[in-house]
């Protein structure tokens, strides 16, 4: 319903703003990476937003760009997932960070957010798995990114960490195939 926001910002109390716009005062609710980022008291600014209508609430969320808004939409359809759990998430980690997590399955960093446990930690990469972490690469190109994926999950396969497939992956060139990039990452890994 109310997708943007743009007015003059009157406060910052993290995490809420009050944000002015043709004298409504709108209070959103942004990801501490938003709020970091914005101008000072007094200067305009423009916010995506959600809006969230519950039984005993209408809750309007805002981000500075269209990825965060999109990863906190995709991280509020996970059961057990609130908005206040999915801001939490956003603020403690990026969201290149949260889909390289995803792509490389890795819990432990998911754990490190607060009010994040290990159960939710493992749903959320279960669910996520091909929603956010297939973003990663997407500037590369979507073939680039399915070939780096393919010999991700090939080195996982056969029994590399996740740190040692990642640091593979890296030294590989972005054009590679999924066969050539397997032997090529054999090679670096064997050294």
């Amino acid at each position: 319903m109310i997708g943007k926001l743009t007015g003059t910002l009157l406060e910052k109390n993290p995490p809420e703003v009050l944000l002015d716009c043709h004298g409504v005062g709108y209070e959103v609710n942004v990801p501490m990476s938003t709020f970091y980022n914005l101008p000072a008291v007094g200067e305009r600014v423009s916010l995506l937003t959600q809006f969230i209508v519950r039984e005993d609430a209408q809750l309007l969320y805002g981000f500075a760009t269209a990825p965060e808004r999109q990863a906190f939409r995709e991280l509020i359809k996970i059961s057990g997932v609130g908005p206040r759990t999915a801001l939490s998430i956003l603020s403690g980690m990026g969201v290149s960070d949260l889909a390289q997590a995803i792509s490389l399955q890795e819990a432990g960093r998911l754990v490190k957010v607060p009010g994040i446990g290990k159960k939710t930690a493992e749903r959320l990469l279960l669910e996520l798995k091909g929603k956010l972490g297939a973003d990663m690469g997407a500037a590369r190109g979507a073939a680039t990114s399915d070939a780096q994926a393919d010999i991700l999950q090939a080195l996982l396969a056969l029994g590399y960490n996740d740190k040692e497939a990642a640091a593979a992956l890296k030294a590989l060139p972005a054009e590679v195939g999924v066969s050539e990039g397997i032997k090529m990452a054999l090679k670096a890994l064997a050294k």
